[in-house]
């Protein structure tokens, strides 16, 4: 049985440890998640549903009962949050190829903006990676992250074969098998270099001891084998705390949103960040264009001669 046809609450279980593991949920929001999915589980079910079967149709059906039982704006945009992230995650684990709760439109409720950093405080967390205790795998990371903005599953986990021979794309594969090329800056190809020749070295050693050699860039002893996603979220609150960044701000999630926003701000097409982020549809990459929107808004209030004239009598 593969994780896609397991029950349900499987489902909710391992989106909730993604949601802790990588976005730092607090224990009150994972509650309210597993609440709101159970709900739409116990909704499907009675109807032979299963989420990797559901479709739009069935999400806002869902939606107008919940309505029609009097919830509140604010549970049903929360409810449907939580449906449009379940999905997200679905996509990115390969359960499904699409989004069906992607088009719907909450009730009432402005969608959130992603949260992302600006350009100082990614340099500020690049260099802390590179100075930190194995600075050389630290900051091949954290370049390799901010180059491509990959997901983190698929940053630790990448085999150590797409690193050799220097390349200047990198394939990246996500769950599913799904694989695209991104292209890898100067910074990431000469860091991802450095700590190869390191890796490289020890790997020897440690065949000489009769261990066997890894087949993943970051390897580990531990039983996934590679850098689990829980430790590199460990390592980037450190990074932010050495750096003089807020680690309330830093995720590897925030750090994908800088990477999308940095190249749309520098003029990138939203067609070619879709390609790199993964996105299966445009719809998902679009939010990018919000957030550099209303980044340009505060630029010119703060900036422009004009926004702060009075627009009184000037007599």
């Amino acid at each position: 049985m593969t994780s896609a046809k397991q029950p349900m609450a499987h489902w909710v279980s391992a989106f909730i440890e993604a949601q802790a593991a990588e976005l730092d949920a607090a224990t009150n929001t994972q509650l309210a998640y597993a609440r709101d999915l159970t709900d739409f589980a116990d909704w499907l079910a009675p109807k032979s549903g299963h989420f990797i079967t559901a479709t739009q149709d069935e999400v806002e059906g869902y939606l107008v009962e919940c309505e029609a039982q009097g919830l509140a704006k604010s549970t049903r945009a929360r409810r449907l949050s939580a449906i449009k992230q379940l999905y997200r995650f679905a996509f990115e684990e390969g359960w499904r190829n699409d989004n069906p709760a992607i088009r719907i439109k909450g009730p009432g409720k402005s969608k959130a903006l992603p949260k992302t950093l600006t350009v100082v405080e990614i340099e500020q967390l690049l260099a802390a990676a590179h100075s930190s205790k194995d600075g050389l795998r630290n900051g091949c990371l954290m370049e390799l992250l901010y180059a491509t903005g990959m997901r983190v599953t698929e940053l630790v986990s990448l085999p150590v074969s797409a690193a050799r021979g220097h390349p200047a794309m990198l394939l990246v594969q996500g769950k599913g098998g799904k694989e695209r090329m991104v292209p890898l800056s100067r910074p990431a190809r000469d860091a991802m270099a450095a700590w190869l020749k390191l890796r490289e070295t020890a790997q020897e050693a440690a065949l000489k001891t009769g261990a066997a050699p890894s087949k993943f860039l970051f390897p580990s002893r531990g039983k996934a084998g590679h850098l689990t996603r829980h430790r590199f979220f460990g390592l980037i609150k450190e990074f932010a705390v050495a750096g003089g960044v807020s680690p309330a701000k830093v995720t590897p999630h925030t750090i994908r949103h800088a990477f999308a926003t940095h190249l749309l701000a520098g003029g990138a097409d939203l067609r070619a960040i879709q390609t790199m982020l993964g996105h299966a549809d445009v719809a998902t990459t679009e939010i990018y264009t919000h957030v550099l929107d209303e980044r340009l808004t505060v630029l010119v209030m703060d900036h422009h001669p004009l926004s702060h004239k009075s627009t009184g009598s000037t007599s």
